[in-house]
């Protein structure tokens, strides 16, 4: 059936069975369904509603996922409109999605909700509009307007009625668009969480050739990527260099920084030994391009492991614990702010004499993780596991720790990451 014909399917002088008036509104559905691109599919909608209904400018008004501004995401005819906003109760096309039902103004200049400003501005004399809603799944997601029918006639009943049945089919048309392009993006997403969690697995340190090494460390994120961080390795002149840090915020942003300040931690601890200078360099540095707020809290130093001892300095960071081989547990509190929140900052140098002792260092993912009665398991918690787990190694011991930290039925609210130190005389 040619589309010069269809609009004669509605005409009420013509007689048509009801397998003619069902074959258009096929050839309609089928012609808005054609695509799910969403770019297409509003162009394919405008086109037909134009040539279907006769009239001069036909546009698309979507709702804003607030449901507060409807925005022209099509339109055709002599003036382009594209996304133009409107308030969703005001207007005719506002009065439309608002009552959730058609609005067929035959003369506009005597209807109070007719808005000028668009004809004022752009030359066009708009006569008469049919508005009729699009509605899925009982959800109105917004309008379709049409403007003055073509050779001065005016819009009737026939054309309200062609224009809901063509408005449904585009309604469903475009949700379909719309999921289908959802889904695409959360593909893609998905996609980039992947390569950048491959990208942090990368930096984190690989020691798995290494026996008795002094530093184990493990790192388990809330979300697909992690905001946490840690390093160490072997310097040429037998230091060893380490680093755990929690970046503020969570997702790509907190990703994206944590990659930044790992990157230059790692390039210049293999020059330089004094941990407060390194923190320094690093702070100035982070402190010239970070934005919305963002800062690193960090542990980083060096273990000189002919003498077991460490030198570090503390950014902000949750006090590490240092477990004396006595028994006895004592939190070693920061010294200096946080990087990346004020440039010139000193980082104070610390040093800690092992002396077969050991000590955890780690991120509040840790002491704010939760158990099975929604308590928070605080230091005295970590204290009590490290205490469970004395006997095996260290690295058996974080492994163990963390199982008991992550509950299967508790959904974990941030990143986990821990490390501990120990080294014995050689």
């Amino acid at each position: 059936m040619s589309k010069r014909n269809v609009y004669s399917l509605f005409e009420k002088r013509e007689s048509h069975s009801l397998e003619e008036q069902l074959a258009l509104l096929a050839e309609v559905s089928q012609g808005f369904s054609s695509t799910l691109d969403i770019s297409q599919t509003l162009n394919n909608a405008i086109e037909q509603f134009m040539e279907y209904m006769n009239a001069e400018a036909a546009s698309i008004f979507l709702l804003e996922t607030d449901s507060r501004d409807l925005v022209c995401a099509e339109c055709a005819g002599p003036v382009d409109i594209t996304g133009l906003r409107l308030s969703s109760t005001q207007g005719i096309v506002g009065k439309t999605v608002t009552t959730r039902s058609s609005q067929m103004i035959r003369d506009v200049q005597s209807d109070p909700d007719f808005a000028k400003k668009v004809d004022i501005g752009s030359g066009f004399r708009t006569r008469s509009i049919l508005c009729v809603p699009l509605i899925v799944n009982n959800e109105c997601i917004g309008a379709l307007e049409l403007l003055n029918k073509k050779n001065d006639d005016l819009f009737a009943d026939q054309d309200k009625h062609l224009s809901m049945a063509l408005a449904s089919y585009a309604a469903l048309a475009i949700n379909n668009a719309r999921m289908a392009d959802a889904l695409v993006g959360q593909e893609r997403m998905r996609k980039e969480l992947e390569l950048a969690r491959e990208i942090q697995l990368d930096l984190l340190p690989d020691i798995s050739d290494v026996t008795n090494f002094p530093v184990n460390g493990m790192n388990v994120p809330a979300l697909e990527v992690s905001g946490d961080f840690y390093d160490f390795f072997k310097r040429d002149d037998g230091l060893i260099y380490f680093n755990l840090a929690d970046v503020s915020g969570k997702g790509m942003n907190a990703a994206m920084l944590m990659a930044k300040a790992s990157s230059l931690l790692h390039h210049l601890a293999k020059d330089i030994d004094d941990p407060g200078e390194l923190l320094a360099r690093v702070n100035d540095e982070i402190c010239e391009t970070v934005s919305h707020g963002m800062f690193v809290t960090i542990v980083s130093g060096f273990i000189d492991t002919n003498t077991c001892t460490i030198k570090y300095s503390n950014a902000g960071h949750q006090p590490p614990l240092f477990h004396h081989c006595s028994g006895e547990f004592e939190e070693i509190e920061a010294g200096a702010p946080p990087i990346g929140i004020l440039p010139g900052t000193e980082f104070p140098v610390s040093t800690i004499k092992l002396d077969g002792g050991s000590v955890y260092i780690f991120t509040d993912g840790v002491t704010e993780s939760l158990n099975h009665e929604q308590k928070l398991l605080d230091v005295g918690g970590l204290i009590k596991l490290i205490e469970e787990n004395s006997e095996v190694t260290a690295s058996k011991r974080l492994e163990d720790i963390v199982a008991k930290i992550r509950h299967p039925n508790i959904e974990q609210h941030d990143d986990i990451t821990l490390m501990v130190i120990e080294c014995c005389l050689k």
